[in-house]
């Protein structure tokens, strides 16, 4: 680390803003060893201090964060939006600086859907040319066949310049009122997984995004919940 305000330190490492840093400081909360007299906001730190807040030692923040989240239903997947809840408010503002979802689930998906302030990841994991599998699961409608299957593995047109590219669809129970499915994509168009079943005649009721790329959802993660990774 070079040379840096302690002020600006704080807020960066403890993901707060310099207001609240300089009233930490004025409650006397922080302390710096070795000790360079009296603390200050601008008061310069380097690698060989230790800042402590109320006894506990504060470390550089991480480069970069990644929350794994399992997004319940009615919230949009949006830093900010003025007539819904916002994926973002199921954590806690402190933890909320920076953090954009990486790709969107409409209001009524639910499951994984990661956080982060890493803008190269989401390039990585949204691009059309990375051909990045996202698996869902659904509850349908209708009753899907075999011919649905095949139709799938060819490309679905949804009514568009293009069909979609070729998706792996797999029927995982069937009843009289429908069936439960299995679809992966490698795109991200709107409404995407919805078109295509409805373009061969069924309907989604219910959808759940279970993996993107090398991520998956965790069984014990309820919707709602959310847990801190490494990348």
């Amino acid at each position: 680390m070079s040379s840096k305000r302690l002020d600006q330190f704080l807020a960066d490492a403890m993901d707060i803003t310099r207001k609240e840093a300089k009233a930490m400081l004025r409650q006397g909360r922080v302390k710096i060893e070795p000790a360079p007299g009296t603390v200050k906001p601008e008061t310069k730190i380097n690698d060989s201090s230790t800042v402590t807040v109320d006894g506990q030692i504060v470390s550089e923040p991480e480069e970069h964060v990644y929350y794994l989240l399992n997004k319940p239903a009615g919230y949009v997947s949006a830093t900010e939006d003025s007539r819904d809840h916002t994926v973002l408010e199921l954590l806690p503002p402190q933890k909320r600086r920076k953090l954009f979802p990486v790709g969107r689930l409409d209001k009524d998906t639910t499951g994984l859907l990661l956080l982060t302030d890493d803008g190269a990841l989401a390039h990585e994991l949204l691009s059309p040319e990375k051909h990045v599998d996202k698996t869902y699961e659904a509850a349908v409608r209708g009753i899907m066949t075999d011919e649905d299957i095949k139709a799938f593995a060819e490309g679905i047109d949804i009514g568009e310049e293009k069909p979609t590219l070729p998706a792996k669809l797999e029927i995982l129970s069937s009843c009289e009122e429908g069936c439960r499915i299995r679809l992966t994509i490698q795109e991200g168009k709107f409404h995407q997984v919805k078109r295509m079943v409805s373009a061969v005649g069924k309907e989604v009721i219910s959808l759940k995004r279970i993996s993107m790329g090398k991520l998956k959802l965790p069984e014990g993660l309820a919707e709602g919940q959310y847990m801190k990774i490494q990348l």
